[in-house]
């Protein structure tokens, strides 16, 4: 039976240990004002937990309802004071102040309840709730003896810190006695100990002394001022020396708080009592309640607000209507409870706006102050930002946060948010608050202009009118105000002008001069509208590439820049130019052999009877200055009516041919009308006359002789322009054209010989150059073209007879800025090769040998044979 009782009492004490432990029983002190860091007690020690073990097991503390003001350290378990505590704070008059605490501990999960106690410390002085006290007191009716309550002071603190005593400056008039109206208030009353004489001493002045019993001790002071009186001597008398009422904040205006009742032992007018309020702590008391006078009832006339004032003390006074009047008093305690009536507030203490959209993640862009009048759970309060981004909430401190930038800006993107700070209370049901912030955002200038393409490509006609719009540019900048203004202008430091012809020749660059792009377009600064400011000619200008600028306003300012590509178009605006004659021997002898008769600006050729059909008497050579199908010629031969000459023409070689053999029944001459048209539309021609004079075999062959003569005298290279002269048939010999080609004969192998001697003891020259234009003619059997803007250096070598021709190709790149050239400087022979007006040269040898039954050697003319052709395709010969 024994060991069964120690066995039941042995499971009963750890059952009630486990149930301590898991209870939270543990319990802890610490003073007010003690500094953070100080160690309140080894909690993890005290909970039966291993070293190391309270940070294995995440020790960690949950406050509940106010701030608990501590924290328990991970490393050593400690519980630890974190700020400030102030027991007048958290727990104002109550005493003990005990905070109760949840520990939490895993793995596993356990909860410890831990109640920490703030003690008090003497940190705060009596206060009295008036500086001065005036009384009344009848002379002589007042009997020694009599007691006249006072007010007593009130300290903060509690415990001895807020044991008061009073004392009482000296005075033979009176005493103070210290009553105890409960365990914890000593309320001071002051004593009449000696009949008091008006007539003597009509007012009193002591001073009342509150001290508390702190070490050290502090003390606070009333002033007493007495009148004396001859009046009454029995004053109203209260059933209740103190009433305490209960009220919540939300109690309407007008409810009833309590009923006081006051007796007068008097008989008479000196019976009737009137009620009135004399003290008010806190003095914002005044206007929360008011007393009927007669009936002693205390109405609420102002809302309660626990947020405010907690409690309220009021004194009561009750007087009877005697002569004088006397008095009697008591303490009415209002207590008010609190409710969740106040929703959390939101302030904006600070706002920097605008924020500049380059600024940097973490930027502060506003200050905000959050807090809820009410207590506990009511007054917890939770805040967010929405949207959640670019922006959001640190917590800077208890109810302080900062807006702060999470994500950049982009003021094109957004150039203003609405920003909504939201917070809500831990009440039931919760109270929730929003306070709205218009936040913009300024520019700054990080756009370039953008145009709307890299490259603009440009058609014009030639013969525009000056000033005529050719395109119309546009740069977008996304930035607002000056950053976003934008100005165009023309840069000349682009491409330069592409010139047509050979660009970059001298004769061109010469005859033109280097252009910049800002003297033949135009571009309005502000609307980007691109102007011609003189008319376009094809013939002088192909291409034009340049760069437009777009600069915007901002500082520093950016740019951007796009390519105009201005091509002009051709118009057939040139008629075909027929090339004058060579002025040949042979020309000289067929025109000699037509007669003295001879018109001017007549093509002259000869054919011998009995020529065979398809023998070829003369070439007729054109040049149109215009390009394409309008520079693309051909010919046609105007016959009479009713009748089909002996003669034909190349549609598009210019070759004069005959259609048939020749006999004499043709004539001695022929007349042929030849007119040259280009495709363009509508067609330009012209027309050329060609006199074919028919001879004889042996007039044919003077003529060939003569012809072949001069032209083997001559230095001059033959040009490539006018009537070819075909080989003409033998006719008939006369006796004074024998005789003048006799002379003729004798007369070129004299030059021949003087010229030949004079070149064998002259100093010779490397490589002679001859820089004169040299017109282009492209023939083939399917057409013919020419380019009148290409320009060449006939080059030919000194020593020896040419056996090559040379063909240079000069590169379509635009000239440079012409600079002084001297003009009697000759290039050393080395580099003529290699540069002709500053651009590089293909030459490349061809080989010609005489075509068979032709006295005269000529060039074979080499042309691209696509037609129409492009500046690209052609080709130019220059003869030794």
């Amino acid at each position: 039976m024994g060991e069964r009782c120690c066995a039941a009492l042995v499971r009963l004490l750890v059952l009630q240990a486990a149930w301590a432990l898991s209870g939270g029983q543990v319990r802890y002190s610490v003073p007010e004002e003690a500094k953070a860091g100080t160690v309140v007690g080894r909690l993890a020690q005290d909970l039966g937990l291993e070293a190391g073990e309270a940070e294995a097991r995440r020790l960690r503390l949950v406050a509940q309802g106010r701030r608990a003001s501590v924290e328990v350290s991970g490393a050593s378990g400690a519980l630890l004071v974190s700020s400030r505590l102030d027991r007048e704070e958290l727990c104002g008059k109550s005493a003990p102040c005990a905070l109760r605490l949840e520990v939490l501990l895993e793995r596993p999960l356990r909860v410890f309840h831990v109640q920490l106690e703030v003690t008090d410390i003497n940190d705060n002085a009596p206060v009295f709730p008036a500086a001065r006290r005036n009384l009344s007191i009848a002379e002589f009716t007042t009997l020694p003896g009599s007691r006249f309550p006072l007010e007593g002071a009130s300290d903060a603190d509690i415990g001895a810190n807020a044991q008061l005593t009073y004392t009482l400056s000296p005075s033979e008039h009176f005493s103070l006695d210290l009553q105890k109206s409960n365990e914890r208030n000593i309320e001071p009353e002051l004593v009449l100990t000696k009949a008091l004489d008006r007539e003597t001493i009509p007012v009193h002045r002591l001073v009342l002394t509150a001290t508390d019993g702190g070490r050290p001790s502090l003390t606070g002071t009333m002033e007493l001022v007495i009148s004396v009186l001859d009046v009454n001597d029995n004053a109203p008398q209260f059933n209740q020396s103190v009433y305490k009422v209960q009220l919540p904040e939300s109690a309407e205006v007008g409810s009833l708080v309590t009923r006081v009742n006051a007796t007068d032992a008097d008989e008479g007018i000196n019976s009737e009592v009137t009620y009135g309020v004399t003290n008010f702590i806190p003095p914002s008391g005044r206007d929360v309640i008011s007393i009927n006078p007669n009936t002693g009832e205390i109405h609420l006339t102002a809302a309660l607000d626990f947020e405010e004032v907690s409690v309220f003390d009021f004194r009561i006074e009750a007087k009877d209507k005697g002569t004088p009047a006397l008095s009697g008093h008591c303490k009415v305690v209002l207590e008010v409870l609190d409710v969740n009536d106040n929703a959390p507030e939101v302030w904006v203490t600070s706002l920097s706006v605008p924020v500049a959209e380059d600024a940097s993640v973490g930027t502060v862009v506003a200050l905000l102050s959050v807090s809820d009048r009410d207590s506990g759970e009511n007054g917890r309060v939770r805040c967010w930002v929405w949207p959640a981004s670019p922006f959001g909430l640190e917590a800077t401190f208890l109810g302080s946060y900062s807006l702060v930038l999470r994500e950049a800006l982009d003021r094109e993107r957004v150039s203003e948010y609405e920003v909504e700070v939201r917070a809500e209370d831990g009440g039931a049901p919760a109270l929730r608050a929003r306070r709205g912030l218009r936040v913009p955002v300024s520019d700054v200038n990080d756009n370039a202009p953008l145009f709307a393409q890299a490259v603009y490509t440009v058609l014009a006609r030639e013969n525009n009118a000056a000033g005529a719009e050719l395109a119309r540019l546009w740069a977008r900048d996304p930035d607002e105000a000056a950053n976003g203004r934008v100005s165009y202008s023309v840069w000349d430091g682009g491409l330069g002008v592409g010139v047509g012809g050979a660009a970059g020749s001298p004769s061109s660059s010469a005859g033109m001069g280097w252009r910049p792009a800002s003297s033949y377009v135009s571009v309005d600064a502000e609307s980007g509208r691109l102007w011609a400011l003189q008319p376009l000619d094809y013939e002088e200008l192909q291409v034009l590439q340049f760069e437009v600028r777009a600069v915007d306003a901002g500082e520093p300012a950016l740019s951007g820049n796009a390519t105009v590509q201005l091509f002009v178009l051709d118009e057939n605006d040139n008629a075909p130019a027929l090339l004058p004659a060579a002025g040949s021997a042979a020309e000289a002898a067929a025109a000699a052999l037509a007669g003295a008769g001879s018109e001017s600006g007549t093509l002259w050729a000869w054919a011998a009877w009995g020529a065979p059909a398809g023998q070829v008497v003369a070439k007729i050579r054109a040049v149109d200055a215009d390009s394409g199908y309008n520079a693309w010629l051909r010919y046609e031969l105007c016959e009479p009516q009713g009748g089909k000459g002996p003669f034909r023409v190349g549609l598009y070689s210019g070759e004069v041919s005959t259609a048939r053999a020749l006999d004499e029944a043709d004539g001695p001459r022929q007349r042929l009308l030849i007119v040259v048209r280009d495709h363009g539309e509508p067609a330009r021609s012209a027309t050329a006359t060609l006199s074919v004079s028919l001879l004889e075999a042996a007039e044919a062959a003077l003529a060939a002789g003569s012809s072949a003569a001069s032209s083997s005298s001559s230095a001059v290279s033959r040009s490539a322009a006018g009537a070819e002269l075909g080989p003409g048939a033998a006719s008939a010999a006369t006796n004074v054209w024998l005789v003048v080609a006799i002379c003729a004969v004798s007369s070129l192998f004299l030059l021949a010989v003087v010229l030949y001697g004079a070149s064998r003891w002259a100093p010779r020259a490397a490589v002679l150059s001859g820089p004169g234009p040299t017109t282009l003619v492209c023939a083939s059997e399917v057409g013919s073209w020419s380019y009148s803007q290409r320009h060449s250096r006939s080059l030919c070598v000194a020593d020896g007879a040419a056996k090559s021709d040379l063909m240079v190709f000069s590169p379509n790149f635009p000239p440079p800025p012409p600079g002084p050239a001297a003009k009697d400087t000759q290039p050393e022979p080395s580099a003529l090769l290699d540069t002709v007006s500053g651009n590089t040269l293909l030459a490349i040898p061809f080989s010609f040998s005489p075509l068979p039954r032709l006295p005269i050697p000529w060039a074979v003319p080499v042309c691209s044979l696509a037609p129409p052709p492009g500046p690209e395709s052609l080709v130019m010969l220059a003869e030794s």
